[in-house]
């Protein structure tokens, strides 16, 4: 959740200083960004769906099972 919070930190910055430069390169790389986040949620709620599917429940204490 915390590198969420910096990308879209990143991503507003990136925004607010496209508006003083012409060119549009923070947009394109605040969209660049904004792809990477979702693959990064995508990839956390897999390994939550692989740990419940293996053992019934999302606890934590029992992500060794992955391992395997």
């Amino acid at each position: 959740m915390g590198v969420e919070l910096i990308f879209n930190a990143a991503n507003i910055n990136m925004i607010a200083f496209s508006k003083v430069d012409a060119s549009k390169q923070g947009w394109f790389f605040s969209l660049f960004l904004f792809v990477i986040v979702a693959c990064e949620s995508v990839v956390a709620l897999l390994i939550f769906y692989m740990l419940n599917r293996q053992s019934g429940n999302s606890e934590l204490d029992k992500a060794d099972l992955l391992k395997d």
